[in-house]
């Protein structure tokens, strides 16, 4: 950065607030982007799309949460396999290859690269849930415990 530059911005608190501002909202409309980058282009269903798609496919729902988290709440008849255990576990899932499977975890990350990790031994259609288990919460829809 140019001196004069960092001399206006250390002149008023205000000319720093704004530029701090400035960054934070350049952040965040960039962090999409970046979002897809690292995570790939998974398809995504909001937890109504889910809905239908348990009730009219018979999707099976897969909860990559660990299973402390799993035990706390999640979607009725979801099968939990931690993501970190998915890889040796995936035979569970071998006869359910013609069938969607929705994914979720807490907030939709995990649960995209683990689509990610489906998608590539012949998975064909793998779904993340949009916004994780919070979305499936906030749409008021049942939660086992």
């Amino acid at each position: 950065m140019e001196p004069s530059f960092l001399l206006f911005l250390q002149k008023s608190p205000w000319h720093m607030m704004l530029f701090g501002t400035a960054v934070v909202t350049g952040g965040m409309l960039v962090w999409p982007i970046f979002s897809r980058l690292i995570v790939g282009t998974t398809a995504q269903v909001g937890a109504l799309e889910a809905v239908q798609l348990i009730n009219r496919r018979d999707a099976i729902v897969l909860d990559v949460r660990e299973k402390a988290d799993y035990i706390a709440g999640h979607i009725p008849n979801a099968r939990n396999i931690p993501f970190s255990e998915l890889s040796s576990r995936l035979r569970e899932l071998e006869k359910f290859k013609t069938r969607p499977i929705v994914v979720n975890c807490q907030s939709g990350m995990r649960s995209a690269k683990a689509c990610g990790a489906l998608k590539k031994i012949g998975f064909n259609e793998v779904f993340t849930l949009r916004g994780g288990l919070g979305s499936w919460v906030e749409a008021s829809l049942p939660v086992e415990k």
